[in-house]
């Protein structure tokens, strides 16, 4: 009985504001200082509920709570407007719930790095909260498990400076795909360790970056994101090519090594 009680509060919270919360709501009128006054709130009460799902231990429904959390991000994530207003600043409360509850949802750790380290500069922060992550992975547990590594890299790399740290993360990746099943391994596993002996003949390696920043690319799961990628890798020396068929490459016009 206790068990199910604990699972409905965790339910309602992910399901939004509160009834009280909500009235607060909808008294606000529209326009000027009331609507800034109501996109404040919103933002508070975000955070209110994000700190308290952190708070309650999920008593084995791990999963169910990443899946919800998840989707909650996703939705703070994609409100394009909201997000002009307020910023992403309350990302970090999302991903905390996220590596707590269930490291092993691989699709979050392409959030973690877009977000903290694009978006927000904090580079560090989403290093943390991926080596936090990588400490219950294995090379097959989840499939794809390499790519944290390769995300953790790219972090490293392009918004640390630390190419040392970034080599050892791309040959952990390399190592962790070669040991892999998945069909996606064997060419993950050449393209990090080409980059980590990028990295060893030159820790500040432009090529290295270029093929960082194609990562951030290929794996972005919104235009802005996408833009800053293409002006990065152009700005390297790299170009960005779509064909008709609207497939993305990148072509290497330098030679730094």
């Amino acid at each position: 009985m206790g068990t199910m009680r604990h699972l409905l509060i965790v339910l309602f919270l992910l399901s939004g504001v509160t009834g009280l919360q909500y009235t607060r709501l909808m008294v606000l009128k529209q326009g000027g200082q009331q609507q800034t006054s109501q996109v404040a709130l919103r933002q508070s009460i975000e955070e209110d509920r994000l700190r308290a799902l952190n708070q309650l231990p999920a008593l084995g429904f791990d999963n169910l709570f990443a899946d919800g959390v998840y989707l909650a991000f996703i939705q703070y994530f994609g409100d394009k407007e909201l997000r002009r207003s307020t910023g992403y600043g309350l990302s970090a409360l999302y991903f905390d719930a996220l590596i707590d509850r269930d490291p092993k949802f691989i699709d979050s750790y392409i959030y973690i790095s877009n977000t903290l380290s694009l978006y927000l500069a904090q580079a560090e922060q989403s290093v943390a909260l991926m080596e936090k992550g990588l400490a219950s992975l294995a090379p097959n547990i989840p499939p794809r498990s390499y790519y944290v590594w390769r995300f953790k890299a790219i972090d490293e790399l392009l918004f640390l400076g630390d190419g040392v740290a970034a080599k050892q993360s791309y040959e952990n990746s390399a190592n962790w795909a070669k040991q892999s099943s998945d069909e996606e391994a064997p060419l993950v596993a050449q393209l990090s360790a080409q980059t980590a002996q990028f990295l060893a003949r030159n820790p500040v390696s432009r090529t290295a970056q270029i093929s960082a920043w194609t990562q951030v690319l290929l794996s972005a799961k919104d235009e802005q994101t996408q833009k800053i990628a293409t002006e990065q890798i152009e700005l390297l020396g790299g170009t960005v090519v779509v064909n008709n068929g609207g497939q993305v490459s990148v072509q290497f016009n330098i030679y730094d090594e």
